[in-house]
C-alpha cells in the first residue's frame, strides 16, 4: 500500500514515522518537492531539523535553499562540533551569514575569536573543500585576527636566525607558535596547510597580517564589511536601530497623519524563514488583528515593515542574532509596544485599528507604545535591562527625544 501523503508543514509527522520505518519517512520527503522540503525543515522546532535533514534524499539541494539564519540556528542545535556534514553543503554566502550573525559580541561589536574558531573548526571537519570555500569567503580581516589570538609570527632574519621555541614554519620564513600553553593549534593548522598548497597568496597575507598588521585597524574593517552585510539582511546598524526608542513629546504622542503612511519599501532578503504570526481579528495583539484586517497586498510592506522593527529591537537590545530565540523575542516585544501605540492612537482619533497602522506605521506606533509606558512609569527599557553600554535614550538627538 503506497504510502499517505504528507503536509510540506507536518514536520512531527515525518519524524515520528522515521521513528516507526526511517525508509518509509525518507520515501514520503522524496514525495516533497524542493520548496516544500525547506518549508518543512525550517518549520520544525531547531533540535529537531538535524534528524530532518539527515531524511532529505538530497541535502545537498536542501541546505543551499535554507535562509542564512536558519542554517546558523540549525548548525548550532545540532552542535558545531557535529555540524561538519551539514556546513560541508553550506554556501560561501550562507557561511559568512553565519558567522557575522555568531561570532560577534559584547557592547563594543567585537569579533569572539573562540566563536570564529569554533565555525572554522567545524568546517574543517568537513573537509579541505569546505574549509577553502570558508577561508575564501571570510574576511581577510577577520581571518586575520583570528590567527593573532591564537598565534604569534616571526619572521625569519640573517643566516644567524633561531626560530623561537615550538615554532613550526610552512616554508622556512613565518615562523608561528602558539599563544596559549596546551594549544595544539590543529585548525590552525588545517586552514593554513590548506591554503598554502592551493592558495599561496591568501596564506602569505594572513600569516603576514597576522605578524603586523594593527588589531584596531582590522577590527575596524571587520566591523565596517560585517555591518553593510547585515543591513543587507534588515539588521541596520546599533545607532540607527535605537531611533525606535526616540521618547516623543506629550503633542506628538497623539500625532496621527491624515494620509495613509509611505509603503515601506521591501529591498532587503529575510535571513530567517518567515514566522507564523497569528493574523487573525480574534488575535490577542492589536498590531496582528489590524494587519488580519488589511488585504494580502495591502498588508505586505506593513507585515515587512513589522518584521524590519524586530530586526531594529534584537540589534538595540544588543540580542545575540545568531541564537534561535532572538527573533522571536523581538518579535514579541515589537508587537507588544506597536500594539499598545496602535490601541492609543486609535482610540484618541475614533478610528480603526486598520487605519490607525495605515496612517502612522508600525515603527511610529512603536514609538509611541514605549513612550507611553515611559510615560507611565512602566519598565520598558532601550537596550534590554537598561543596559549603558553604547548609549541611552540621553545619546539621541534632541530631535529624535522630542520627535
Amino acid at each position: 500500500m503506497p504510502d499517505a501523503p504528507l503536509r510540506p508543514g507536518d514536520a512531527r509527522a515525518i519524524l515520528a514515522l522515521a521513528r516507526r520505518d526511517r525508509n518509509a519517512a525518507r520515501r514520503a520527503l522524496a514525495g516533497l518537492d524542493l520548496d516544500a522540503q525547506v518549508a518543512l525543515v525550517c518549520e520544525a522546532p531547531v533540535a529537531a531539523r538535524g534528524e530532518l535533514l539527515d531524511l532529505v534524499p538530497q541535502p545537498e539541494a536542501v541546505v543551499p535553499a535554507l535562509p542564512e539564519a536558519e542554517l546558523a540556528y540549525t548548525a548550532k542545535a545540532i552542535g558545531l562540533a557535529d555540524a561538519a556534514w551539514l556546513l560541508a553543503h553550506a554556501t560561501p554566502d550562507q557561511l559568512v551569514a553565519c558567522v557575522d550573525l555568531d561570532a560577534w559580541s559584547g557592547s563594543e561589536l567585537a569579533p569572539d575569536p573562540a566563536r570564529v574558531g569554533a565555525w572554522l573548526g567545524a568546517l574543517a571537519e568537513a573537509g579541505e573543500e569546505a574549509l577553502l570555500r570558508g577561508a575564501h569567503a571570510l574576511d581577510p580581516e577577520l581571518l586575520v585576527l583570528w590567527l593573532r589570538d591564537r598565534i604569534e609570527v616571526t619572521l625569519k632574519e640573517g643566516d644567524a636566525f633561531e626560530p623561537p621555541p615550538g615554532a613550526r614554519s610552512l616554508e622556512g620564513q613565518f615562523w608561528y607558535r602558539a599563544r596559549r600553553e596546551g594549544d595544539d593549534l590543529a585548525d590552525v593548522q588545517a586552514l593554513l596547510d590548506a591554503l598554502f598548497r592551493e592558495d599561496y597568496w591568501t596564506y602569505f597575507r594572513l600569516v603576514q597580517g597576522a605578524a603586523w598588521e594593527l588589531p584596531s585597524e582590522m577590527e575596524e574593517w571587520a566591523l565596517r564589511w560585517r555591518s553593510g552585510r547585515l543591513e543587507d539582511l534588515g539588521f541596520p546598524t546599533w545607532e540607527e536601530a535605537m531611533s525606535i526608542y526616540g521618547v516623543l513629546s506629550a503633542r506628538a504622542l497623539d500625532a496621527l497623519p491624515e494620509a495613509p503612511a509611505p509603503a515601506a519599501e521591501v529591498d532587503w532578503r529575510l535571513p530567517i524563514w518567515m514566522p507564523r504570526l497569528p493574523l487573525a481579528a480574534s488575535a490577542a495583539q492589536a498590531i496582528f488583528r489590524a494587519l488580519a484586517a488589511l488585504g494580502e497586498e495591502e498588508r505586505r510592506p506593513h507585515l515587512y515593515a513589522f518584521l524590519a522593527l524586530a530586526n531594529r529591537v534584537a540589534v538595540a537590545d544588543q540580542l545575540p542574532l545568531g541564537d534561535a530565540e532572538t527573533i522571536p523575542r523581538a518579535l514579541d516585544k515589537a508587537a507588544s509596544l506597536a500594539s499598545s501605540g496602535l490601541e492609543h492612537l486609535a482610540a484618541a482619533h475614533g478610528v480603526s485599528l486598520a487605519d490607525a497602522l495605515r496612517r502612522a506605521g508600525v515603527q511610529r506606533l512603536f514609538r509611541v507604545g514605549f513612550s507611553l509606558e515611559r510615560a507611565r512609569g512602566e519598565r520598558a527599557p532601550a537596550p534590554d535591562d537598561e543596559r549603558p553600554a553604547r548609549g541611552d535614550l540621553a545619546g539621541l538627538s534632541g530631535e529624535e527625544r522630542r520627535d
